[in-house]
């Protein structure tokens, strides 16, 4: 699976993921896009998925226009430490087919 993990978290959560094809938006060139640039390029280059911290996103997204699941990890901060228990939480969401939109997970 072609992941992106959005510019809001640890760069360092990319090695739980080695099993699946993942970038981070500093990998990609794509540091500072706004949400609806990002959607646009998301789609362009085939990505199945966004993971991102930003709770903002559910509101500020038309996902009837961005058809593309986002994995929106809802925990106290967005430190490596404390998104780092999330991995299994993570992956078995990743483990079942994703529908477009916003996939909340939380701790």
């Amino acid at each position: 699976m072609k992941l992106l993990l959005d510019e809001n978290l640890p760069k360092r959560l990319k090695a739980h993921f080695a099993e699946h094809e993942i970038y981070t938006v500093r990998d990609k060139g794509w540091k500072g896009k706004k949400n609806g640039e990002l959607m646009q390029l998301l789609i362009s280059e085939d990505f199945d998925a966004l993971l991102t911290f930003d709770k903002n996103l559910l509101f500020q997204q038309n996902f009837k226009k961005y058809a593309l699941p986002v994995l929106v990890l809802a925990a106290p901060d967005n430190t490596y430490v404390t998104l780092s228990t999330m991995v299994a939480a993570i992956e078995e969401v990743l483990a079942h087919p994703l529908n477009p939109g916003p996939t909340v997970i939380s701790i």
